[in-house]
């Protein structure tokens, strides 16, 4: 094979990939290694643009100009996906001036990775921001004896160490008129739905969720499922309420953008950049799938990304008020769901979530 018919066909099968890896979430499937693909969105849209480049030194103009079409298709359906989330769309929210909020409340979120014993890191990262209200994802029993000295200071805890990656710690110093573990799904990955009290009285809920990614041996559906419930628990309630937590699902992809739609939720990452959270230890592999989701009662004065402290993850942060009034001067209101995503809602609900009831009965 001359070297120009091998170019050719490198740039046939480079194509190939980028088509298929395109297509393959628009499948609809649960399968791991199909819905693995809403993540690295950036990723293909820019290798996508490489080959593209490459394809003018390709022979023969119907293989040229076929080439050219296919990659600008679908270059162009990724950007679309990934077009809000950059500094050049606008933006959904606008933050609240300095100043302008009464009493501030900071949360953080951060999954530690299990297996990192960067201990001292994280209480760091924790002391710099301070937070009212703590969300920490993969606790084992050595991450929950390490994190105590921090702990003390709150005063209200929940603690699950687990073993298997899933474990969380939930801290407040806010008054917690509830604070729950819930088990939503039948995988032993737990979540906690708080309502909390403010100094000023006012009342807010919070959701932590931490469910499975889509890795060899695990679908979507059950993690589909406790995104989608948390959003309608959200729907249901006239309370402001947040939503933090890895998610293990893109901020792009069709589940949390129906998650979005579900719950009425806000997100001030979009205009402002996509703020990617995984993986802490690679440059060219992130993705934002550490979240933050707010209801429009809800006024956000700040919202970043934290340090590495030798996890996999950066941790996520946000400085908000619970004052309607100015959130009612800085967020829009979100779009109606329609009757066709509130049935998907609520078959994919009803077939994986097992009957909690009312959660703060």
């Amino acid at each position: 094979m001359d070297s120009l018919n091998f170019l050719n066909l490198a740039l046939l099968l480079a194509a190939l990939a980028v088509v298929v890896t395109t297509l393959l979430p628009l499948s609809g499937s649960d399968a791991w290694w199909v819905r693995g693909w809403d993540f690295p969105r950036v990723q293909i849209a820019v290798f996508g643009a490489l080959v593209l480049l490459a394809s003018g030194f390709a022979s023969g103009g119907a293989l040229r100009v076929g080439l050219v079409a296919v990659l600008i298709a679908c270059i162009g359906y990724q950007v679309t996906r990934i077009f809000p989330y950059t500094v050049f769309a606008k933006a959904e929210t606008r933050l609240a001036a300095p100043g302008a909020c009464g009493e501030i409340i900071t949360l953080m979120s951060a999954n530690v990775l299990m297996e990192n014993d960067d201990y001292a890191g994280l209480r760091r990262e924790i002391d710099k921001v301070d937070p009212d209200v703590l969300f920490l994802m993969e606790t084992d029993a050595a991450w929950v004896d390490a994190v105590e000295p921090v702990l003390a200071r709150y005063e209200t805890v929940l603690r699950v160490p687990l073993d298997n990656h899933y474990g969380l710690v939930f801290a407040t110093r806010l008054t917690a008129r509830k604070a729950k573990i819930l088990y939503l799904v039948d995988d032993d990955t737990p979540s906690v739905f708080a309502e909390l009290e403010a100094a000023d009285g006012n009342v807010m809920r919070f959701v932590g969720l931490h469910p499975r990614p889509p890795v060899p041996g695990n679908r979507t559906d059950d993690r589909d499922a406790q995104i989608l419930f948390s959003a309608r628990f959200a729907h249901q309630s006239n309370v402001p309420l947040v939503a933090m937590g890895d998610f293990n699902d893109a901020a792009w992809s069709d589940t949390t953008r129906l998650f979005k739609a579900v719950g009425q939720y806000l997100d001030p990452r979009i205009g402002r950049g996509f703020y990617s959270s995984f993986d802490a230890r690679s440059k060219l592999l992130r993705v934002p799938i550490d979240h933050f989701y707010h209801t429009k009662e809800v006024a956000v004065a700040g919202f970043g990304r934290g340090g590495f402290f030798g996890s996999d993850h950066f941790p996520i942060t946000a400085r908000i008020c619970l004052d309607h009034d100015l959130a009612a001067t800085l967020n829009p209101s979100p779009r109606a769901l329609t009757d066709e995503e509130d049935r998907q809602v609520e078959a994919v609900i009803a077939s994986k979530i097992v009957a909690l009831g009312d959660l703060f009965d």
